[in-house]
């Protein structure tokens, strides 16, 4: 159908990469595309599109869409990007009410569907939305395997991008506005950190509505030439499976898979796979060492919440070796900060420096004053807690349709360098001794450590700071425990005071005296050598499990309101 496409970065590259190899597989049907065809169907679903539109303009509008994970979301994300449009990717699982207020808040003109969500959408838009979007069934793509060459046109505008939404879990989910310049720019740094390439095959189980699943596991290894498997939605077996599979045993006619290099997940994920790894076969377990091993799992990166401990651990001695690489990122920025490549450089507890193209500060908590290197500790040398506050090219334009919540969310700069946007996030800088010393110019000086959110995670108790993060990973490292949220209550004596919400592990169920399930008396006394008296949790409640968003993060708000009422 056609055979243009804009002179933009992400179609330059996957025009300059080998039209057969492999973009594209789908794991569960073994659907396999190339990055030729990848070309072709982008170009035509970009023209479909503009059918679609029925004449209304397509540059600078936001179009929604309900497609599955693999080949399909990404045409239908690149046609949206061909025609300078702002994408904007519902996820699949979401009630009705919430894709509502997206479409409505987004002001959609549009709403894709593919096949198997068409009777969503159609619900969606039937119990009533306050705009009313074009809605159109996108066809299932094979494939076009055609010898016809797509050119690449200067573009006809700069508009166009992604609007991903914010979790919520601080206030309503705001639309972050991210022009396409900014993925591009948020790509390249990763690509410059953490080394993708055309021989890397991502395996991808993340959902792709969140800039971790959008970005770092799709638009980054496209730009690389990187081959990207899709195994969605997560199931443990499954993903045990596949990274044995090329080392396990195949018949004569059976060509094998390729072994998986490049996997990106969160915390919760990690720990799904240890809990289920006891029970997997001897053979099985067997190619999984060998496929975790550093030499062919070449990188493995947690992020999206606080990795525990024991987690980390874990996984290096299950892998032989192989340490997770922890990083910190959010919908607005991207990723901001990661640990290096080396092992070394993969500190317990820290998301690393700011990566390349990103200007990062902190700014004390307490006095506002900006933290200059060399200056982490106060009079008493006790460790300065500072927002991180961030800025460069892979910043987000604005909140949509927002202003004053743009607005309060950027501090002047007083460099001449620009507004700086304020993450929320507090954090303490450290040297640390041995890291730091690779050949990668960006890791390099003082390391970053969370300590938590702003809002949420950091608990003034009796004129002393207490960041939930580090408790929270002590607790972790308890064997009674499974999972734990600790938060601020308030108290009349102490302003706060810290306070656990608690699912234990078999062992807890009956560590506590007389064989009765472990409690808040067992708890303090297994803290006591691990943490400051202040530190330790006053209150405890146990549960059977804690709510989690997609990706792993907790809403303490709420959490707070269900358990302890206040």
């Amino acid at each position: 159908m056609a055979s243009t496409l804009p002179r933009l970065p992400i179609f330059e590259a996957i025009k300059s990469h080998n039209r057969q190899s492999t973009a594209i597989v789908h794991n569960p049907s073994g659907r396999t595309f190339t990055y030729g065809e990848l070309l072709h169907d982008v170009a035509d679903a970009a023209e479909t599109l503009k059918e679609y539109a029925e004449g209304k303009k397509l540059v600078g509008e936001r179009v929604a869409f309900l497609v599955e994970n693999g080949y399909d979301y990404i045409v239908t994300l690149l046609s949206i990007f061909a025609n300078h449009s702002i994408a904007v990717p519902l996820c699949t699982t979401f009630p009705n009410h919430e894709l509502r207020y997206i479409i409505d808040q987004s002001e959609a003109l549009m709403l894709l569907s593919s096949e198997k969500f068409q009777e969503k959408a159609a619900e969606v838009i039937k119990e009533g939305t306050e705009n009313k979007p074009v809605v159109a069934v996108e066809k299932i793509k094979e494939g076009k395997k055609s010898s016809e060459h797509i050119t690449l046109q200067e573009p006809k505008s700069k508009e166009g991008g992604m609007m991903l939404y914010t979790s919520g879990t601080t206030s309503r989910p705001k639309g972050v506005v991210l022009p396409l310049q900014v993925l591009t720019a948020q790509s390249h740094s990763l690509l410059t950190a953490w080394n993708y390439s055309s021989s890397d095959r991502l395996l991808h189980v993340l959902p792709l509505h969140h800039i971790h699943g959008v970005v770092n596991a799709l638009l980054t290894p496209l730009l690389a030439g990187s081959s990207i498997e899709f195994l969605f939605p997560f199931n443990a077996q499954q993903v045990w499976e596949r990274f044995a599979s090329p080392f396990l045993p195949t018949s004569t006619n059976e060509k094998p898979k390729e072994k998986i290099t490049f996997w990106t997940v969160v915390p919760t994920i990690y720990s799904r796979l240890l809990q289920t790894h006891d029970s997997l076969s001897p053979e099985l377990k067997d190619g999984i060492k060998k496929a975790l091993a550093p030499e062919n799992l070449r990188i493995n990166i947690s992020g999206s919440a606080a990795l525990p401990t024991p987690i980390k651990e874990a996984w290096t001695t299950l892998t032989g070796g192989n340490v997770l690489l922890e990083r910190y990122g959010m919908t607005e920025v991207g990723m901001a900060l990661s640990c290096g490549l080396s092992f070394s450089d993969r500190v317990d507890g820290s998301v690393g420096w700011p990566l390349p193209k990103v200007q990062a500060r902190l700014v004390d908590t307490e006095n506002g004053e900006i933290i200059k290197q060399g200056e982490e500790l106060d009079e008493d040398g006790k460790e300065r807690h500072g927002e991180i506050q961030l800025r460069g090219p892979t910043i987000f334009k604005e909140y949509w349709r927002n202003a004053e919540a743009t607005a309060s969310e950027f501090a002047d700069g007083d460099d001449g360098g620009g507004k700086w946007f304020k993450t929320g996030d507090v954090a303490v800088r450290r040297i640390v001794e041995g890291a730091g010393q690779s050949e990668q110019a960006w890791a390099k000086g003082p390391m970053y450590f969370i300590m938590g959110r702003k809002s949420a995670d950091i608990i003034k108790t009796g004129g002393e700071k207490v960041s939930a993060l580090e408790v929270e990973r002590e607790m972790l490292s308890l064997p009674e425990v499974s999972e734990c949220a600790v938060v601020a209550l308030p108290s009349d004596t102490w302003g706060q005071k810290v306070a656990s919400v608690v699912v234990l592990t078999k062992t807890g169920l009956s560590a506590g005296k007389g064989g009765k399930a472990w409690g808040p008396m067992d708890m303090r006394r297994a803290l006591k050598e691990r943490l400051a008296n202040y530190k330790i949790p006053q209150d405890m409640k146990i549960v059977e499990s804690i709510p989690r968003n997609a990706m792993g993060k907790i809403n303490k708000k709420a959490l707070v309101k269900e358990i302890f009422g206040v």
